[in-house]
């Protein structure tokens, strides 16, 4: 199912351009890909810099295939760096970002009375893990109210501050509704009471700019598996170099924080003491080459495209008889969620995959508070990356225009 490389709207690139990007991306020849937001196809150099990696291990061994290619991987962390705005000493890489938000956020202490500060649409993952040091500590997990968009409300958060909140901690993108919260706003609050800022990355990442320096945040996570278009198993941890002094890991080991002495060990003063010393070198060879994919496109050429093509598929949904789309706020993000009255998520995406679409069921577990609040059931998630065009949202929506039509 060869699709037309037809990109209206994508000015930023040429159609030869444009046509590159389609042939590195094999995937796109017998399907059309809308979960981005679960897991991007990964580009040919991608597949290609593992493979090669991996073979090299096989032919001359493990350890001596990471020593051969020290350069090109040391090179991932100046990568990442470019793409958040940082230091490359204030990156760490992870095996995932639930790994990489664990390990930064587990090396922060609280006391009884403490606040912890959150959204209404913070990921499960992660507002379990508040419950659990909430629970051990005697901290109080609170939510920051939203405004009359469902979006975080800055002005509400700064009446919420006190010398008991001890940290912020926040998504910046949840992972449906197609929210973008405030993150820079939130971050203006934090810095003006020096109060920690813990910012969850994950759907971000390759589909916006990030800036830390603006986002004004002392902690970042992120993934590759979505729109950065890497591996599945990679993730990266950003910490300001100044907050580094001020929070050790919960776990370490000899990479981490090498022993010196009788007694004794010290911890690397980058952030690489949230690391492990074993890794899966091949992976981590995947995210650097996806991040230097992504930049060497733009991100801020990205940001257009998934826009653009996420505001045409939600256009065009709106068309369709018993459809309901749940996005909230005024601007949105590259995943557009929705259900249909008398089809439920499940069996739209089953009906779907038979058509050579992908797409993902959300469940009110992953987002818990918001789900309840809006009494949400599974939902399905559309997620239009660059790489995707027109032609294929059109066919999407005219594919879930019939699943409609025969419940």
């Amino acid at each position: 199912m060869q699709q037309s490389t037809s990109h209206t709207g994508f000015e930023d690139l040429s159609d030869s351009d444009f046509d590159r990007l389609r042939s590195d991306t094999p995937g796109v020849a017998n399907r059309i890909h809308l979960n981005n937001a679960g897991a991007a196809l990964m580009p040919k150099p991608v597949v290609g810099g593992m493979i090669e990696y991996l073979q090299r291990e096989a032919e001359i061994g493990g350890y001596e295939a990471s020593a051969e290619n020290s350069t090109r991987l040391d090179g991932v962390y100046n990568s990442i760096a470019r793409l958040v705005g940082s230091k490359r000493e204030e990156i760490a890489l992870a095996e995932n970002a639930t790994l990489a938000w664990q390990r930064a956020f587990y090396s922060l202490r609280f006391r009884p009375g403490d606040r912890i500060l959150t959204t209404s649409a913070e990921f499960a993952a992660n507002y379990v893990a508040f419950l659990q040091v909430a629970r051990r500590s005697g901290a109080q997990v609170e939510i920051i109210p939203d405004d009359a968009n469902h979006v975080l409300d800055p002005e509400a958060l700064e009446r919420m501050i006190d010398a008991r909140v001890r940290l912020i901690a926040i998504t910046w993108v949840p992972t449906n509704g197609g929210l973008v919260n405030p993150a820079e706003a939130v971050g203006r609050i934090a810095r003006a009471y020096r109060i920690p800022y813990l910012l969850d990355a994950c759907q971000a990442a390759g589909q916006m700019p990030i800036d830390v320096s603006v986002l004004g945040c002392d902690m970042l996570t992120a993934t590759g598996r979505k729109f950065l278009r890497g591996p599945r198993g990679t993730g990266f941890l950003y910490v300001r170099h100044d907050f580094l002094k001020d929070i050790e890991p919960a776990m370490i080991d000899l990479f981490g924080a090498p022993w010196v002495g009788p007694q004794r060990y010290e911890l690397r003063s980058d952030a690489r003491r949230f690391e492990t010393w074993e890794a899966n070198y091949a992976s981590r060879l995947g995210l650097g080459i996806a991040v230097d994919y992504a930049l060497s496109i733009g991100i801020d050429k990205i940001e257009r495209r998934c826009r653009l093509l996420a505001d045409e598929l939600r256009t065009l949904l709106r068309a369709v008889p018993g459809l309901s789309i749940h996005d909230l706020g005024e601007r949105r993000a590259s995943i557009v969620s929705f259900t249909l009255d008398n089809v439920g998520a499940r069996e739209v995406m089953r009906r779907l995959a038979i058509e050579q679409i992908n797409v993902s069921v959300s469940p009110p577990t992953s987002t818990p508070l918001d789900a309840t609040r809006r009494k949400l059931p599974e939902i399905v998630r559309a997620s239009p990356h660059y790489y995707n065009t027109i032609e294929e949202v059109h066919i999407f929506a005219s594919a879930v225009r019939r699943i409609a039509a025969c419940p």
